[in-house]
């Protein structure tokens, strides 16, 4: 995983398809249903997957790696110091 000038970790988020994700930089899964993950990231913000059939596959808290299959609707960040804001799909 790629750190910054600041010396944090970088999150990053790759959607396939619609139909899976996965991210680095995540520390916990803070809640889960099949049509919405939340989970805070390593950098201090969140994130919030949403979607259909939602699925956690993978997590890793040691390598802050973390995947899920499913419907994908939407992924929102939150606070930290991301980058990404707002919804990428709608």
């Amino acid at each position: 995983m790629e750190e910054n000038k600041e010396g944090t970790q970088q999150d990053s988020a790759l959607i396939e398809g619609r139909s899976k994700i996965a991210m680095e930089g995540v520390a916990s899964v803070d809640g889960f249903s099949s049509s919405r993950i939340d989970l805070t990231l390593t950098g201090g913000g969140r994130a919030q997957v949403t979607g259909e059939n939602l699925k956690i596959v993978a997590f890793s808290r040691s390598g802050g790696t973390f995947s899920a299959v499913g419907r994908i609707g939407g992924l929102r960040y939150t606070g930290g110091q991301g980058k990404l804001a707002g919804k990428l799909f709608r």
